[in-house]
């Protein structure tokens, strides 16, 4: 039997990187009139400071190996909203698509009958690059850009390697710090030149913005004497050579760079 359909309507927006100036208009117009606002940990405090002052707010979660809320029970939670208030606006860091289970939710929206739109938001791929001052794809490095998430459900990192070590390509992991030494020795193991540079991004697109910049053989010691922590965003290939030249967000020469840009 088809459940009835609710009154209410959820609205998965992405909240980009961190910058609340790289909100789509629509995410911004919805934050200012919606009734209740799901949030996870990775949605920067300036976005949170957008949100209408009389607007309902649930934190569930989603700090790495610490969720407020496991997903069948957000799940559950966002049917249970709608059927409660209007316009309920589901808020993720990045883009929703984007290793963010977006679909997932919108699957049991769809199970019961709960009309829904979708907001893409900047992911951190492409914004966290930017800020770093590494173009994800060049002509002369990287005609091809691979995105893998680097913490899978298990705890483990079983990536697809022989495709991480194609040549001429980029490739971004997102929620990878724990496994970052780990993957940087499969890496090699499966053929990836020891020299090849990486880039680790803390807080990107923010004024508390790091990035390490080393190689395979040395990223992970690098960013433990950073002291970074998540979140973070790493970047390998040929590409992060170009971060000393084209970096903009900081006025601080990189190895190690924070600050945030000015107008």
């Amino acid at each position: 039997m088809t459940p009835a359909p609710v009154s209410g309507k959820v609205y998965l927006v992405g909240a980009g990187p961190g910058d609340p100036e790289l909100l789509t208009l629509r995410a911004a117009r919805l934050l200012e009139i919606a009734n209740v606002v799901v949030y996870d940990h990775l949605v920067s405090k300036a976005i949170m400071e957008l949100i209408a002052p009389a607007a309902l707010r649930i934190c569930v979660g989603k700090h790495r190996n610490n969720h407020t809320l496991p997903q069948a029970e957000i799940n559950s939670l966002l049917v249970q909203l709608a059927s409660e208030h209007q316009r309920v606006v589901r808020l993720k860091g990045g883009d929703p698509f984007v290793f963010g289970r977006g679909g997932e939710e919108l699957q049991s929206l769809v199970a019961s009958a709960i009309a829904f739109e979708v907001v893409p938001g900047v992911t951190a791929a492409s914004g966290v690059s930017s800020y770093a001052g590494i173009p994800l794809t060049h002509r002369d490095y990287a005609q091809r850009c691979t995105f893998v998430t680097g913490h899978l459900e298990d705890g483990s990192t079983n990536l697809d390697f022989e495709g991480l070590v194609r040549p001429h390509q980029t490739v971004v992991i997102y929620m990878g710090l724990g496994g970052l030494a780990q993957i940087a020795q499969e890496m090699m193991r499966y053929g990836a030149s020891r020299d090849l540079s990486v880039a680790v991004v803390q807080d990107g697109t923010m004024a508390s913005q790091k990035v390490v910049i080393g190689t395979l053989a040395d990223i992970a010691q690098r960013v433990a004497q950073a002291g970074l922590s998540s979140p973070c965003l790493t970047i390998v290939g040929d590409v992060v050579r170009l971060h000393r030249e084209l970096h903009w967000f900081s006025d601080v020469s990189p190895a190690t760079t924070s600050g945030s840009a000015q107008i």
